[in-house]
């Protein structure tokens, strides 16, 4: 079954071709697992068949979320309650693209930012405008912008990834949340590390 570009759809054929039953035949060796996609950990499961979209570089099924169903493959010996073998469907992480270039809005900015050029591409309009009347803030907000589209810190505004040359220089921003760890370090103006005389 060849299912491109609608693989959640695929999916759901495929759960209701095999059904959802109990009698999936388990060999001798074989352990039966319930949920594949959520309880197999790493390196118990392969996903090696990715779906890339060739303009994009990123999977085919990505969704504003940044996440996309991808075919992975269980170790030998277990068994997907889900198809009664051992393939299943698993969300991983992707960067949802809506078809801006990062060459494209780097050029823009280079070249055409001082009349606002980068920021209507980008889906900014007003500051776009503002720029054309201005003639970039003087030149001076040209530079920012082509330092902050350099540098990945300004991004379209549907909140989408830009579309990257196969080989392009893709950021990953690390952000620190809730569950983020932090090391605690001593204080470095501690009047304990003083020696007092």
């Amino acid at each position: 079954m060849k299912c491109a570009g609608y693989l959640q759809l695929c999916v759901l054929i495929a759960i209701l071709s095999t059904g959802l039953s109990e009698d999936c035949e388990v060999g001798e060796g074989e352990v039966l697992v319930s949920e594949c996609n959520t309880t197999l950990h790493t390196g118990q499961f392969l996903c090696t068949k990715l779906d890339i979209d060739p303009d994009t570089q990123q999977l085919a099924n990505c969704s504003r979320e940044g996440k996309g169903l991808q075919e992975c493959e269980a170790a030998p010996g277990i068994i997907c309650k889900q198809t009664c073998n051992s393939t299943f469907y698993r969300q991983i992480d992707c960067k949802w693209t809506n078809g801006y270039n990062f060459d494209t809005a780097l050029l823009l900015s280079i070249f055409l930012g001082m009349f606002g050029a980068d920021r209507f591409y980008l889906g900014y309009p007003a500051i776009g405008f503002l720029k054309f009347a201005t003639l970039g803030f003087f030149f001076l907000g040209n530079l920012i912008d082509v330092i902050l589209i350099a540098t990945q810190t300004l991004g379209p505004a549907d909140n989408s990834s830009y579309v990257m040359s196969y080989f392009g220089p893709v950021l990953h921003i690390v952000t620190i949340g809730e569950n983020t760890y932090r090391k605690e370090q001593p204080d470095w103006y501690s009047s304990d590390d003083w020696t007092h005389s």
